[in-house]
């Protein structure tokens, strides 16, 4: 059975079920969810707890299947936690899982929780994950995409007895927030928490929250080509500043930004051709979040103007990798600004 994580509190005041599955990328989520299932077992007598971490193809299955039938003197319940960081269980673990969640039924004194990374679609049909699924709970753990962090933001500290002021300022100021605690959820939790020590519940104005957080975000290039085709300016500038400054190479953001103008520029050409929009993005294997953007931005880009995009990807290709490129900057992250401003101003909303 799966679970939404914002339905998790509710679900265990109903009950608690003998086996879990939390499976994401975002740490501070992740920890939240499995305190909560454990803080929960625990006042239901589950007070003896044993984990277990998978790692590498030769990990011993045998200590796992055992643990749910070694209880000691000391307790009459527990917790079987079982980490698989690689998302991967082998061969002897699919079996051996299968075997885990079928022991799981009815067995009121073993509370087991599988904790996974985000995993694929193809691995969350195979057998093993079935059976968790099936005689379980499954939680995906998502990400809190950049949209949504203003609102999250401003629910964390609601729940802390504090708010912004009403109306466009405090739009403005949880967006002032997002925008420095961007791709860093664990310390966007941590700014919460400081702006609850250094002032008491109430309402915050822009001139406290903009003292008391830190500038902690941080960048994933794949998301500048969702920023750029959403034609976010200012962002997509911000996020090549982070970039550069974590030290990402400077050919890899180029190849993200080439990579779109080309797919784009393969798509229109598809649909010149005469094949229909939606059968020409599958050919590209596009989907999903960027599928949309795609079809949001095809319209607009005239033949054109993409051929003038392709032409100056393939010049700031020679800047970022040494070469000198005549009305271009010589330096490559300079020449990389210019690109993804063009390529986003025409991405833009009008």
């Amino acid at each position: 059975m799966q679970l939404a994580l914002p339905q998790l509190g509710a679900h265990l005041q109903k009950g608690l079920r003998s086996l879990y599955t939390l499976y994401g990328d975002e740490p501070l989520l992740m920890q939240e969810a499995a305190d909560t299932i454990r803080a929960t077992a625990r006042k239901q007598g589950y007070t003896e707890r044993t984990v277990h971490t998978v790692a590498g193809a030769h990990f011993d299955w045998s200590e796992v299947l055992a643990a749910g039938g070694s209880l000691s003197l000391f307790a009459d319940k527990q917790i079987v936690e079982v980490r698989i960081p690689s998302g991967k269980p082998g061969k002897e673990g699919s079996p051996a899982i299968q075997h885990l969640a079928e022991s799981a039924q009815g067995n009121d004194s073993t509370l087991t929780l599988f904790l996974l990374p985000r995993l694929d679609a193809m691995t969350r049909k195979g057998a093993w994950f079935g059976a968790l699924d099936n005689m379980g709970v499954t939680i995906p753990v998502d990400n809190i995409e950049r949209q949504a962090l203003p609102t999250w933001i401003a629910q964390r500290l609601q729940q802390q007895g504090q708010s912004v002021v009403s109306g466009e300022e405090g739009q403005r100021t949880l967006q002032f927030f997002a925008d420095r605690v961007e791709g860093n959820l664990l310390a966007a939790h941590q700014e919460v928490q400081k702006l609850g020590l250094l002032y008491p519940p109430g309402e915050l104005g822009w001139d406290q929250i903009e003292a008391a957080v830190l500038n902690v975000a941080r960048y994933d290039v794949f998301k500048l080509s969702e920023a750029v085709l959403s034609g976010q300016v200012a962002r997509v500038q911000r996020m090549l500043d982070g970039l550069q400054a974590e030290g990402e190479a400077a050919v890899l953001v180029h190849y993200t930004l080439a990579e779109d103008i080309r797919a784009l520029k393969r798509v229109k050409d598809a649909m010149a051709a005469g094949k229909p929009l939606p059968m020409a993005l599958k050919e590209q294997r596009i989907w999903g979040p960027r599928e949309r953007l795609f079809e949001r931005v095809l319209p607009r880009l005239s033949e054109a103007r993409l051929n003038n995009l392709l032409q100056s990807a393939h010049q700031v290709d020679g800047i970022v990798k040494g070469l000198k490129v005549p009305e271009w900057p010589t330096d490559g992250w300079q020449a990389l600004h210019r690109l993804a401003l063009r390529f986003s101003r025409m991405c833009m909303v009008r």
